[in-house]
């Protein structure tokens, strides 16, 4: 359906289609907002389902994989039931699906309520950054996207925030609950207000099946062997043959998809320049944005000792300078060449990464604060010109196959990043352990501050300390090789981040929407 055509549809002036557009935003926020706030209580469902320690993480998993399958299924999904069925069934079934696991009295059930949860919810986000070139014209689009942008960055930072809110408050059941009433109000406005279309059913009938399980078993098979590979190792038989059948599958996959005049998901727009380099840019934008949301809890919780709220608080620094910078990323992309602020943007992210990377056991909110500052100003710049770059100049049919793809790089850098994240941690941390042992029996006075070692019982020292001794110093010694080693994390999160800067000088020129 032409972009001409549904606009036609709606009700004269644009307010009943920013309403719409809206109701979807709300619905997308709720979906990443569900990943966190989830996360946050993970210990709390264990123990009230009572759930083996080792089986924990698929409560997550679950959601993820499903999600991660979804995403690029949305194109055609939109084809299929129009955007304005396949929102309203999508938030739902998300609807229905929080429901269920609130209500969950076992593992099993949790985990299939989850799966349904992850799936529905995974296409709303490409549905919303879809509609927001479907729905707008040029001189709309920069307003759209930030509206779309700041709640998709914001949920990840207001997540354990309110996550530890609500556990601490009510019960882990309301961490699921807070979706009904927000579903269920968005699913009756876009309804109402969401351009109608025509259901297309040959799209269903010329469905490639083989296909959509190559793909599912791909983005599945990768996203387990990303889950487990750092603590079994990559070299380990269940990874290995993990990434064996994740390779198989997904070239069969591409193979057939390119053959195919009705692909499932329309690879062919890795064709077109400018949406290759914002395909990419949304990779890396995945690697420093889950990355670096994933690194502060860990940071905080394991070594500073904060509970959820603590770290809540602490993180909302950066959704407040994403606020505070949105204004300024609308008025600047509707004036200047997005591969500039592509540039300024994965450049400055870059740098606030980097800033991280210089903690000491004692740093906690002062020292965090500047960092996430400079991360918060950046990640509009990350997130609005790349859009415009990828999706800007396409068709308005290829949007929702676009979209569904350009979303799924920043999920997959996003897994990518964090299992190198777990890596570097897992794998680093003894060796840095065995370095401040070495120089501590050295009496090396500038790594006893470091670790917080008393100054007098390194001072003068040399070789084994004694019993005693080692004992007290164990604890110090371990929390500032973990300190370190995700130091070092941090600092490839952000040399990764800043290469994207090379990137953009590849991409053509697109003119900003006046």
């Amino acid at each position: 359906m032409s972009k001409q055509h549904q606009a036609a549809d709606a009700t004269p002036g644009s307010v009943v289609v920013w309403i719409g557009f809206v109701a979807m935003c709300v619905g997308m926020f709720m979906a990443i907002l569900d990943v966190q706030v989830v996360a946050t209580s993970l210990p709390t469902i264990q123990s009230a389902l009572e759930i083996d320690p080792d089986r924990m993480s698929w409560i997550q998993t679950a959601y993820l994989i499903a999600e991660v399958v979804a995403i690029p299924l949305t194109g055609f999904l939109t084809r299929s039931l129009t955007m304005r069925w396949l929102f309203f069934t999508v938030i739902c079934l998300f609807v229905i699906a929080s429901i269920g696991c609130a209500l969950s009295g076992s593992f099993g059930e949790l985990v299939a309520w989850r799966v349904l949860q992850g799936f529905s919810g995974g296409t709303l986000i490409p549905s919303v950054f879809s509609a927001v070139f479907i729905l707008f014209p040029n001189e709309r689009q920069a307003v759209a996207t930030t509206i779309a942008g700041v709640l998709a960055v914001l949920a990840p930072t207001v997540g354990p925030i309110i996550g530890g809110w609500l556990t601490q408050t009510y019960s882990w059941h309301w961490l699921f609950l807070i979706n009904v009433i927000p579903g269920i109000v968005s699913a009756i406005v876009a309804w109402r207000t969401l351009p109608r279309g025509t259901v297309d059913r040959s799209e269903i009938v010329h469905l490639d099946g083989l296909s959509l399980v190559l793909m599912a078993t791909a983005l599945t098979t990768l996203e387990l062997s990303l889950t487990d590979a750092p603590t079994s190792g990559w070299s380990s038989v269940y990874v290995s043959s993990l990434l064996a059948v994740f390779l198989a599958s997904g070239c069969i996959f591409v193979w057939r998809s390119l053959r195919r005049s009705r692909p499932v998901v329309d690879l062919s727009n890795f064709g077109d320049r400018n949406f290759l380099v914002g395909a990419i840019l949304s990779f890396i934008l995945g690697i420093g944005l889950f990355g670096s949301v994933y690194l502060m809890p860990v940071f905080l919780a394991f070594v500073r000792g904060h509970n959820a709220l603590q770290i809540g608080t602490t993180m909302l620094v950066t959704g407040i300078a994403q606020l505070v910078t949105a204004p300024i990323a609308v008025a600047l992309e509707k004036r200047t060449d997005p591969r500039l602020l592509s540039a300024l943007g994965f450049g400055v992210f870059a740098v606030g990464l980097a800033m991280s990377a210089f903690e000491d056991p004692r740093s906690d909110y002062d020292a965090l604060f500047w960092p996430q500052i400079v991360r918060g100003v950046a990640i509009m710049f990350c997130l609005l010109p790349p859009t415009r770059l990828a999706l800007g100049n396409l068709l308005p049919e290829r949007v929702p196959d676009a979209s569904g793809l350009f979303n799924l790089m920043r999920n997959l850098g996003g897994a990518i990043g964090i299992a190198l994240i777990d890596t570097i941690v897992y794998t680093r941390s003894g060796p840095l352990a065995q370095s401040l042992w070495d120089r501590l029996q050295s009496g090396h006075a500038d790594t006893a501050a470091f670790v917080g070692a008393p100054v007098r019982t390194i001072a003068g020292h040399t070789g084994a300390f004694d019993v005693d001794t080692t004992a007290m110093l164990d604890p110090l010694v371990q929390t500032a090789a973990s300190v370190q080693a995700i130091n070092e994390a941090w600092l490839v999160v952000a040399i990764l981040t800043g290469c994207a800067v090379l990137c953009v000088p590849f991409a053509k020129r697109v003119s900003p929407p006046r």
